[in-house]
């Protein structure tokens, strides 16, 4: 059988559409609730205030809304960008949690949308980062930038590889044989969680993205959560 390339769109789109329905609940329970914790981590870097515009790349469910929408308020607008439609159709289920707010959904490629140039005032993205190879981080960076304003913030959040090997060796077998175990009593199919730890092995943590995102015209900064457990980039279009 030919090895799958774990990059390949389509790959990606069903391996989300196979997780779709437990995803935020195994998120929740495999992060023992941190990953909330970093959600909202990664939206406090924006600095958000009444009125903003903000991109919510590869916006899956809408986990990240809640720590959105109420800060830009009633005259700020969130566009949710995901190319996974089944993740999109719980997506806008939970669109109607937030009937007060300007909120849009479009089913698009994070790496090619249609939100115009330099329209957003911030941007984020929790736990995609992973899914893509160096030359889709180059053209992500360069979407972020092409879609912020001069001066729009953006921060990306993804679960990492802590640096110290006392955290390091119980986290990977924590990825290799715990995770796929939960996903299979959830799923009935543990090799659909096991291709989460297979990604975050890959990835590393954020600083591999720091020279990426430099090169597409942004000041980018660094930080990690827990140990190293997740990191982020964040920073500003020049």
């Amino acid at each position: 059988m030919e090895t799958p390339n774990i990059y390949d769109p389509n790959f990606v789109e069903q391996l989300f559409t196979d997780m779709s329905a437990s995803y935020d609940r195994m998120n929740t329970v495999t992060s023992f609730g941190f990953s909330i914790r970093w959600r909202r981590q990664c939206a406090a870097l924006l600095h958000l205030k009444p009125g903003m515009q903000v991109v919510d790349l590869m916006s899956g469910k809408g986990e990240v809304w809640p720590f959105i929408l109420p800060a830009i308020g009633q005259t700020g607008k969130l566009t949710g960008v995901d190319f996974c439609a089944e993740m999109t159709r719980f997506a806008l289920k939970r669109q109607e949690q937030f009937p007060q707010y300007r909120l849009q959904i479009l089913i698009e490629d994070a790496l090619a949308s249609s939100v115009p140039d330099a329209t957003a005032d911030a941007l984020i993205s929790t736990f995609g980062l992973k899914t893509f190879n160096d030359e889709q981080l180059a053209q992500l960076a360069a979407e972020t930038s092409r879609m912020l304003r001069p001066g729009g913030r953006f921060a990306f959040v993804e679960v990492s590889t802590p640096d110290h090997s006392l955290l390091r060796l119980p986290y990977f077998f924590y990825l290799r044989r715990v995770i796929p175990f939960l996903g299979k009593l959830f799923l009935g199919n543990p090799e659909t969680y096991r291709m989460l730890g297979i990604y975050t092995e890959a990835f590393g943590d954020c600083r591999k993205v720091i020279p990426v995102f430099k090169k597409a015209g942004l000041a980018v900064e660094y930080t990690r959560f827990f140990g190293g457990c997740a990191s982020a980039v964040f920073g500003v279009k020049g």
